[in-house]
């Protein structure tokens, strides 16, 4: 099966319904037999969606930066733990060992992955499914935003297409098994 990277929130402040989410997926990750590949979080929804995958007999792979680890944030229950120099090396840790990205709700940081991963395959860098779970409309501005910027043309419509944007957990998992 293929190894799914997730990219969500680590934040420790977030109502239950997402860590519920965050579970859901690593439950389903697993139950299909498929590797999870993390952030190497044990917070938030990072660490429930490796915590849920472990306890459904799902492998996880965490990865990472020594900064994280330091700060006693690290999922040391992972199957596999990489420990990286710095942000920008756990990106490319994580792109590298993966088959298909995931993106859950998240700020920041899970902004930051899910453009990096789409911008590697708009310039044909990786040809990598990339799922955008858009759980309770969480993206519904930034796609609004996104199509607006497709309008204008900052963005072709092939770039558009390769972001697949699905409401449930198992829709979005539907997607990656078929192009996977």
């Amino acid at each position: 099966m293929a190894a799914i990277c997730v990219f969500c929130g680590s934040s420790t402040v977030l109502e239950p319904r997402w860590l519920e989410l965050a579970a859901a997926v690593g439950a389903e990750l697993a139950g299909r037999g498929h590797t999870l590949v993390s952030g190497g979080g044990r917070v938030g929804m990072m660490g429930a969606v490796a915590t849920a995958a472990r306890a459904g007999g799902g492998h996880t792979v965490g990865v990472i930066p020594q900064s994280l680890v330091d700060l006693e944030v690290a999922d040391t229950s992972a199957d596999e733990l990489v420990v990286t120099e710095g942000m920008a090396a756990r990106k490319t840790v994580m792109i590298d060992r993966s088959d298909a990205f995931l993106v859950l709700p998240g700020g920041l940081g899970t902004l930051d992955e899910l453009f990096e991963v789409w911008t590697l395959g708009i310039l044909g860098l990786h040809d990598k499914p990339i799922v955008l779970l858009d759980a309770d409309g969480f993206y519904t501005g930034l796609m609004g935003w996104l199509e607006g910027v497709a309008r204008e043309r900052f963005i072709g419509i092939s770039a558009m297409s390769l972001l697949r944007v699905v409401s449930t957990v198992d829709g979005a998992l539907d997607v990656i098994e078929r192009v996977d």
